[in-house]
């Protein structure tokens, strides 16, 4: 299938909650970044961005444990943007209560609530909440299940393995227009299929190499819903960056975080010490980090929408140390410069 450009981007933004420095180098409380992650969602809606995205984690690099609540937070300084996770970790969590939060989400906001599920690259939360990761791949398969049918809003009878059976259970609240859901995927052709077949959109967390090289994936979907007999889903995009008004000053104000958070994963996963030649490959053509100036990062995002046909394009623009006040700037800077530049490009 030849890639296309789609007649409508969305462009938004994630974050974790990367607890961050402040000007006398000192590590911010996670409250303060708590905080001041409101405040870049109210920035985010201010500038005309689509989405706003928190993800969950449970160790001491991010701040967010429960984002629905700093979600909900935001959702009363907010008016127009769109408001979710990145993502919500459902292996580890109960398809019910994900359920009852989202719709709950979803009033305070006006049906401005989104929910991304994923399995998580972290597995800190599955032995802090008691599930063995022997049973990663089941857990997943039987609550995305359970959440499908929680999704139709009527009573649920459900059976499985992994939590306690249902019969005719009904949840609340219900919302006033469905809740919109999405599967995060990060490169596992099963999870392509699992989203295709549960009919739910399509989010590729891309932080490694070209975008073109997930194109079969996006192939693959659109297979998939064809062979389930579903009509078309959103396909979108989440990678890592960082805008300012030059792509020298970009690279210097965003290299400590990435560097800084690469190696402290990395540590745990056996990579190589980061290194600014690493850098400089990931923020060209061929990498996956989105750094530069806005002309820059918007001839990227489009090349990446042209190459997938996707329909949103989510930069997770807080990484490491990276400060609360560059941020903000990348952030006015996506909105104003990034997003009408890559429009222009697109049409």
């Amino acid at each position: 299938m030849a890639a296309v450009a789609p007649t409508e981007l969305d462009l938004g933004l994630d974050t974790f909650g990367d607890v961050t420095r402040d000007a006398s180098g000192e590590f911010l409380s996670g409250a303060e970044t708590i905080r001041n992650v409101v405040d870049q969602a109210v920035l985010a809606d201010e500038v005309g961005l689509a989405f706003f995205g928190v993800g969950e984690h449970h160790r001491p690099e991010f701040a967010i444990s429960s984002p629905e609540i700093v979600l909900a937070a935001a959702a009363a300084r907010t008016t127009n943007i769109h408001l979710g996770t990145a993502v919500t970790v459902l292996s580890s969590d109960d398809p019910v209560r994900v359920y009852e939060r989202f719709a709950t989400l979803d009033a305070v906001s006006r049906g401005r609530a989104e929910v991304i599920l994923g399995r998580g690259s972290f597995i800190e939360s599955f032995p802090l909440f008691g599930y063995d990761l022997r049973d990663y791949e089941a857990l997943f398969d039987e609550k995305l299940d359970l959440f499908s049918q929680l999704l139709t809003e009527k009573p649920v009878t459900w059976q499985g393995s992994t939590r306690a059976s249902l019969t005719d259970a009904d949840v609340f609240p219900k919302t006033e227009n469905g809740l919109k859901a999405w599967v995060g995927v990060g490169g596992t052709p099963e999870s392509v299929v699992r989203a295709a077949r549960y009919g739910y959109g399509l989010m590729l967390a891309i932080i490694g190499g070209p975008a073109a090289r997930f194109r079969p994936f996006v192939d693959l979907y659109h297979r998939s819903l064809d062979s389930f007999g579903r009509e078309r889903m959103p396909i979108g995009v989440h990678s890592p960056g960082h805008i300012a008004e030059t792509d020298q000053q970009a690279w210097e104000e965003a290299y400590e975080g990435f560097e800084s958070m690469n190696n402290t994963i990395g540590k745990e996963r056996g990579w190589p010490p980061y290194s600014r030649m690493r850098f400089q490959h990931d923020v060209g053509p061929e990498g996956a980090l989105y750094v530069g100036s806005p002309e820059t990062v918007a001839r990227k995002i489009a090349d990446t929408v042209r190459a997938l046909g996707s329909t949103r394009f989510d930069m997770k623009f807080s990484t490491g140390t990276l400060s609360h006040e560059n941020m903000m700037r990348s952030i006015e800077l996506f909105g104003t410069r990034v997003q009408p530049l890559v429009r222009d490009l697109l049409s």
